[in-house]
């Protein structure tokens, strides 16, 4: 999974790792294990830690210290195999590591020699530790953490240092009660460096659900996005450091919005004005945003069957999912809740009853115990209620103020546009809505949005609405 999801992108972030190598000359050093732990300040987010073949001879002092030997590394991964993981892990990240400028200097050393150039700030736990716990007899790792009480596994290999060090840190960021380190990482740090444009765009900006769109200073419009917190998320923007963000921040001269109040219109909105404007950075939002649907057969019993399947264009699904993991819960639940065969839905391969029939939870249409016509009836309601076919509907939803509400309308099973409506009127049919809602294009995309956004909003407020 993406970590920086999961992780506030104001958060400063440390690569905490422990190198060794093979001894030998000035620079000459070869890598034979590293081990990094990417670390919040409160937990390890990430983690990676390998063997290294370092294509050299190891100083027998060293196979003595690390007990690392050539026979070990014969089939290890070579540094140039491991050089953009590496660079992954600590992308936007200080080092820290217990004698920084060592380990700085070999991994300097090894991407030289793959012609890349690799740059990072760095802490180094030594002068923190004789900083914040002084009057220590020694601060060699392995004596500073046993007189700290700090565990070390596997004393002298990567791993076993990196973990001890990643304790130490979080000991030393805890004694730190001026927060120099904090307050040092922040002022160094590019990514909390913003250039007072931008910082006056985001003031501007309120915390609102709707569509925002960045602009070049002749008005281009460069990207399109929607979000439920407009200014949150211009922030992560304009405070983000992976190229994508790197180059919105440069051209970007202006910032509009449009408040939608519902997260569904915004999400509509969204992906047909990209659809229509094709702004440069939003490449990957151009591309259909679902590869999974639910389709129905009849099998030689007459039962309704239900599946999941890949979409390959043939044959119209019922809805649709972003992804397999989805279309499998989606399944589970209408299983469960409808009591609906495992077998005629393909959730249990068998060629007699399916699971939930042993305890109870099937009526044994899998072994034709339940009528056709009983069965078929709750499948039928299933695909009726997820189906856009024929329907005339209008889903109504949050509007951008506290007396307003939104309106979605869908006529024959198509997607037609939407708009607001004050609560002071009442909206009974399809006519007195066309006259409000502003026209948007029906496709498998638009589709989507809607059907997916009903499964997660089940207190969703629809009006089934007559034939126009």
């Amino acid at each position: 999974m993406a970590l920086d999801k999961l992780h506030d992108k104001n958060k400063i972030i440390y690569a905490i790792l422990d190198i060794e190598t093979t001894g030998g000359k000035y620079n000459e050093e070869g890598i034979t294990e590293i081990a990094i732990y990417k670390f919040d300040g409160h937990a390890v987010i990430d983690q990676f830690i390998s063997l290294v073949n370092p294509e050299r001879e190891i100083q027998p002092f060293v196979v003595n210290l690390t007990g690392i030997n050539k026979n070990m590394l014969k089939n290890a991964p070579k540094f140039f195999e491991v050089a953009k993981r590496i660079v992954e892990i600590t992308e936007n990240c200080i080092i820290v590591a217990h004698n920084a400028k060592f380990d700085h200097r070999i991994l300097k050393a090894e991407f030289e020699r793959l012609g890349f150039e690799f740059k990072r700030r760095t802490l180094c736990t030594v002068e923190l530790s004789k900083e914040l716990i002084p009057g220590q007899q020694s601060y060699s790792l392995g004596k500073l953490a046993r007189s700290l009480g700090i565990p070390v596994s596997d004393r002298h290999r990567a791993s076993g240092d990196a973990l001890a060090t990643v304790t130490l840190f979080k000991m030393l960021l805890a004694k730190d009660s001026k927060k120099n380190i904090i307050q040092e990482s922040i002022r160094f740090e590019p990514k909390f460096q913003m250039e007072p444009r931008l910082k006056d765009i985001i003031d501007s900006l309120p915390s609102i659900t709707g569509v925002y769109y960045m602009h070049r200073s002749n008005g281009e419009i460069i990207y399109i996005g929607k979000s439920k917190n407009i200014k949150s998320r211009i922030n992560q923007h304009f405070t983000g450091t992976n190229r994508k963000s790197k180059k919105m921040q440069l051209q970007v001269a202006a910032v509009t919005y449009e408040s939608t109040g519902s997260e569904l219109v915004a999400l509509l909105k969204e992906s047909e004005e990209i659809k229509k404007n094709k702004p440069i950075f939003n490449r990957a939002q151009r591309r259909t945003i679902f590869t999974y649907g639910l389709f129905s057969f009849k099998d030689d019993a007459g039962y309704l069957n239900l599946k999941l399947s890949k979409i390959d264009g043939k044959e119209r699904p019922i809805t649709t999912f972003a992804n397999l993991q989805s279309g499998k819960s989606f399944m589970t639940k209408i299983v469960d809740k409808h009591t609906l065969c495992q077998k005629l839905t393909g959730m249990y391969q068998t060629s007699s009853n399916c699971f939930n029939y042993t305890i109870k939870q099937c009526y044994g249409a899998c072994i034709k115990d339940e009528s056709v016509n009983n069965y078929n009836e709750r499948v039928s309601k299933i695909i009726e209620f997820h189906s856009f076919e024929n329907q005339n509907m209008v889903i109504i939803d949050q509007g951008r103020d506290h007396d307003e509400r939104s309106a979605i309308l869908i006529e024959n099973g198509v997607y037609q546009g939407f708009g607001f409506y004050n609560l002071n009127y009442q909206i009974h049919n399809i006519d007195i809505l066309k006259n409000i809602i502003t026209p948007m294009q029906h496709n498998k995309d638009s589709q989507h949005i809607i059907q997916s956004y009903m499964r997660r909003n089940k207190r969703l407020k629809v009006l089934k609405l007559g034939n126009p």
